[in-house]
């Protein structure tokens, strides 16, 4: 099996269907923002304070190589919203795993992180609007996933469920 990553934007589920697939597959799942926070001792949202968002995708990109060596065998990881921001960082992972697209739509997303005040790119202006900018920008390197799944009226387990039976 090759290593699955989970991509899409905040608040599309990644870590807890993450999570689920681990459980369901008996593999280690891997939430990069999490294993970010520990080696740097910050909250994602300090980081991007402190030393701003171009350290932090240099430290995300980094991150995601050393979980690849040596390759990893069997293992779930859920990305930051932006990691397939970098070219070199989404080629990797397109080359290296099968990456797939947890795809929902922005007032879902929206309804789902509302009162979360550890968003980064939204701590300003939480919106619909935001939201939909974000994603606009963003899908392009989205829909380079090698598989996309509608998240939507979905619970977790159903979405976990569904990617199973595509994998």
């Amino acid at each position: 099996m090759k290593t699955i990553i989970l991509t899409g934007m905040m608040g599309a589920g990644k870590t807890t269907i993450a999570h689920i697939l681990g459980k369901k597959l008996n593999i280690k799942s891997i939430d990069i923002d999490t294993l970010i926070e520990q080696n740097e001792g910050e909250k994602i949202s300090e980081i991007f304070s402190n030393k701003g968002e171009e350290y932090f995708r240099k430290i995300e990109k980094e991150t995601i190589r050393n979980i690849f060596t040596p390759k990893p065998e069997n293992l779930v990881i859920s990305l930051g919203g932006g990691a397939l921001e970098n070219p070199e960082t989404r080629e990797f992972l397109l080359d290296n795993s099968t990456v797939i697209y947890l795809k929902t739509s922005p007032k879902i997303i929206y309804e789902r992180i509302k009162n979360n005040t550890s968003r980064p790119l939204l701590c300003d202006n939480m919106s619909v609007e935001k939201i939909t900018e974000i994603l606009e920008k963003r899908e392009a390197n989205y829909q380079s996933a090698t598989i996309t799944i509608t998240t939507d009226n979905k619970t977790p387990n159903q979405i976990a469920e569904e990617i199973i039976g595509v994998l």
